[in-house]
């Protein structure tokens, strides 16, 4: 693939077959993720990439603390409801992602069902838990360099065959995510990575979210018209 058609054709996937990933096809793309840039070559990130039993275990604890009524320990910082144009969005693609899979609004055993996949980090055979250093915890710039890994995973994989979607909701426990997986107590668990081939029979997979047009997000400064 061009970068063009990564970065086009690229779509969260929520829908996973049951088929392993090779060691060898995700060594490929965390290796292309590592190019990520980041503040003063800092590279602050670790990437815990787990499967089988492990990720078994972890999802089954999340799943049952969540159910449980434990209030989440997601270890960063997380935002009030969203409103206005940012709810609008959010409310966007929360009815393409339903329509597509068939959930009405009045639907609530659907709807358990979808919010029970997000917890198992719908099923993906691999997650590549992102952290970063406590050492660094207290400003914004380690978080964003996360951020640019996660970016630069989910294009890498797709390059590979390999679908991602970027998720919390599979992390929110975060004791269970540091016992299992074995991440140091000095590390902040930032994010979370589902990774594998995408189910091309699961319908939320054909979901393209909508991008606002460029006269909306782009300020030009010093150009001629």
């Amino acid at each position: 693939m061009n970068y063009d058609d990564v970065v086009v054709g690229r779509r969260s996937i929520r829908g996973y077959q049951d088929r392993p990933v090779p060691r060898e096809v995700i060594e490929e793309v965390v290796s292309l993720a590592m190019r990520a840039p980041s503040s003063m070559n800092t590279q602050p990130w670790h990437l815990y990439v787990i499967t089988g039993e492990v990720l078994d275990r972890i999802r089954a604890g999340n799943t049952e603390r969540n159910l449980a009524g434990v209030p989440h320990s997601r270890e960063f910082r997380t935002h009030d409801a969203y409103e206005g144009e940012h709810r609008m969005r959010q409310v966007g693609i929360a009815k393409q992602l339903f329509g597509a899979m068939g959930i009405a609004r009045e639907d609530k055993e659907g709807r358990l069902d979808w919010v029970l996949r997000g917890f198992r980090q719908f099923d993906a055979p691999v997650s590549v838990i992102i952290t970063y250093d406590k050492e660094l915890a207290g400003n914004d710039i380690a978080p964003f360099d996360c951020g640019a890994i996660a970016n630069a995973l989910v294009n890498a994989a797709w390059s590979r065959g390999l679908g991602c979607v970027i998720n919390s909701q599979g992390i929110m426990q975060s004791p269970v995510v540091r016992e299992h997986a074995g991440i140091a107590d000095d590390e902040v668990i930032q994010m979370a990575v589902a990774m594998g081939y995408p189910d091309e029979t699961f319908p939320a997979n054909a979901v393209v979210s909508e991008r606002k047009p460029l006269e909306e997000a782009v300020v030009w400064v010093g150009f001629e018209d």
